[in-house]
């Protein structure tokens, strides 16, 4: 495996971070506080096209030495392309939400069209095969993930790390089960989001935007069916370790929505946005660390080895998440 390669996407993706914070500053491509915002200062923005391009153009170099396999090549650049073009527009203008909303099926649905839907899943030891119900589930399971991506990325490099943790978690559990040839298209990805992060480490000097963050959902998503297709109990693992976007953006959702807000209404009342008004963005981005090294990835290598039940696995990790998007009143409106 050509794993000399990784430390080059990482210093191109860190290069092209460097020229698109010069970029957005000469052109006065800002992100302005208002009283929505988590930042005070104003911040160059749209990096994460630096993410987005590093990734992308690695793929074909390995899928050329044969490095990565090409459905899996075409699923990840076809979705990719398409979700970070999307938000490129977005980020520099505005696209109505449901053609946005539509733009992201039509990813989803490219994506599962190249890894071949959804595959059979594990439950209790039994293999369920759903056919289209299963990949109706998988299309809005890569909408939705690609959508709370963007909703996360709201503190200065929690998605960059998030991403980085789930990455590096997923490549090893790959090693593990046997299957190192899967681990490469995450350690790339780990590699281009580790060149970004240097510069949206908090404080952030540029902050990632729409193409950026959906890029990575989508992707990410993707990922985690490629792993289903190596193993039923992967997905499980790769659930468990997208543990705290899942959990904080889906208990939020549904609290606001029980209230009647509109879903597209900007708001800072995630749990990780009511805990960086409290200690401050570092801090909760390193937490978000620690919790994936030492409690999510412990799980997931527990379920990935079969010594626990994959949905056994994901309450066992969950319902730790879901205490703490409790205490920090995940979905809770902002007084005034």
């Amino acid at each position: 495996m050509l794993i000399w390669l990784l430390p080059v996407f990482t210093g191109f993706s860190f290069f092209l971070t460097w020229v698109l914070r010069r970029y957005a500053l000469v052109r006065s491509i800002m992100d302005i506080p208002n009283a929505r915002s988590s930042h005070s200062v104003p911040t160059p923005r749209g990096g994460g096209v630096a993410i987005v391009l590093s990734f992308l153009l690695a793929l074909p170099v390995f899928a050329l030495v044969d490095a990565v396999d090409l459905r899996s090549m075409w699923a990840l650049l076809g979705a990719g392309v398409g979700i970070a073009v999307l938000g490129f527009i977005d980020d520099h203008g505005h696209i109505a939400a449901r053609w946005r909303l539509l733009g992201h099926f039509a990813g989803a649905a490219w994506m599962l069209f190249w890894l071949g839907g959804l595959p059979a899943l594990s439950f209790f030891g039994r293999t369920l095969e759903l056919g289209w119900i299963g990949h109706v589930l998988a299309t809005v399971y890569l909408v939705w993930l690609l959508n709370l991506y963007n909703f996360m990325d709201g503190i200065d490099g929690i998605a960059s790390v998030e991403a980085i943790c789930v990455c590096l978690g997923g490549a090893l559990l790959y090693g593990v089960r046997g299957e190192p040839a899967l681990a490469l298209p995450p350690l790339l990805l780990a590699a281009a989001v580790t060149g970004f992060l240097f510069w949206n480490f908090p404080p952030a000097r540029i902050f990632m935007g729409d193409a950026g963050s959906g890029f990575l959902g989508v992707i990410l998503g993707g990922l985690s069916l490629q792993a289903a297709w190596a193993s039923p109990p992967l997905l499980w693992s790769w659930l468990i370790l997208l543990g705290v976007f899942i959990v904080d953006a889906t208990w939020t959702l549904a609290r606001r929505l029980l209230r009647g807000d509109r879903l597209y209404q900007a708001h800072r009342s995630h749990a990780y946005q009511h805990a960086s008004r409290r200690f401050g963005h570092k801090p909760v981005t390193l937490a978000v660390l620690v919790i994936n090294t030492v409690w999510l990835f412990p799980v997931a290598l527990l379920v990935a080895l079969q010594y626990l039940e994959g949905s056994v696995g994901l309450l066992l990790a969950y319902v730790p998440l879901m205490l703490l998007a409790v205490r920090f009143d995940a979905g809770k409106r902002e007084a005034g």
